[in-house]
């Protein structure tokens, strides 16, 4: 429903997407993960018809797409990183204003507004202006007013960024609802769990490129360990670099008295524990974890810190 081939934008020097190649089928929701920088933001511009592409080709439902006025935008729902929201409006009136950048009016304007409302549920706050609602009351009209229309596909753009608990389950609650019902998604999240939980399949993007493209599953084979091991030992311990080498030992971290140790195989505990206990550490307590996607993430990424 959602294939993007080959797509590339530079700006300047800076080469920002270097052939992005994605696709989404009915029903499924794609997350586009990667760090700050990564190109994420102008491929969602580019898929939505926002940035024109130095290169490459968006087609939906088969066919071009060149972010016009066409039918095929009106398969398209845009849910921005920014709140695209008029605060001094009411909830309603944004709605409204929205339906009918689509055509939408009289009985269907009424009909998708009380449809989105009841999706989102905000209908009893439908008469309020938006500069009284709560982030997250906020976040789920964006994602109402990007329903309006009624869209095969929908991209969302970081759209749980700074809100509660509740609000983000009830989000997640939204966006499962719409899968169901077989509509098309694309996600970028920095929330490993969010991708997680939600995703059918996961991209993640670095320095403009997809790095990888596979399902949870898929990923987490890429993992550089087996398994973690989580030691707490009575006090800190100041020997890591000798640990880490230690045979079958592929990574060793502290936060003060706990070591997270990862391990090619669980074979390597044993000895990890009797070289502990010979060079004087004392074991309080240990645990294993299984290696989680943000394990493949900054494998695939570095640690390095992005602030741009």
């Amino acid at each position: 429903m959602l294939e993007a081939k080959n797509l590339r934008k530079a700006y300047g020097t800076l080469q920002a997407v270097s052939g992005v190649s994605l696709n989404a089928g009915l029903g499924q929701l794609i997350g586009l993960l990667g760090p700050n920088g990564a190109g994420k933001t102008t491929t969602i511009g580019m898929l939505a018809g926002l940035v024109t592409p130095d290169q490459g080709e968006v087609r939906i439902g088969g066919k071009a797409f060149g972010g016009d006025t066409s039918e095929t935008k009106c398969l398209l729902g845009l849910v921005p990183q920014e709140l695209a929201l008029f605060d001094e409006l009411s909830a309603a009136a944004n709605l409204d204003l929205f339906g009918a950048l689509y055509g939408l009016t009289g009985k269907r304007l009424a009909m998708e507004r009380e449809r989105v409302f009841g999706l989102v549920g905000l209908a009893d706050r439908a008469k309020d202006k938006v500069d009284t609602f709560s982030g997250g009351m906020k976040r789920r009209l964006n994602l109402a007013a990007a329903l309006m229309h009624d869209p095969q596909v929908l991209l969302l753009d970081e759209p749980t960024v700074g809100v509660d608990p509740q609000s983000r389950n009830a989000i997640f609650d939204n966006l499962e609802a719409l899968k169901a019902a077989g509509k098309t998604l694309l996600y970028t999240t920095h929330y490993m769990e969010e991708a997680a939980r939600l995703c059918d399949r996961i991209a993640i993007m670095d320095h403009g490129k997809v790095i990888a493209d596979d399902t949870l599953s898929g990923l987490l084979r890429m993992a550089p360990v087996a398994s973690f091991v989580v030691i707490d030992l009575a006090a800190a311990f100041g020997r890591m670099a000798e640990l880490g080498g230690l045979d079958g030992v592929l990574e060793v971290s502290a936060n003060g008295a706990a070591l997270r140790v990862g391990v090619r195989s669980m074979v390597v505990v044993g000895p990890v524990l009797e070289w502990l206990g010979a060079n004087g550490a004392v074991v309080e307590h240990i645990r294993t974890e299984r290696p989680t996607l943000e394990t493949v993430f900054l494998h695939l990424t570095g640690r390095t810190l992005r602030d741009a």
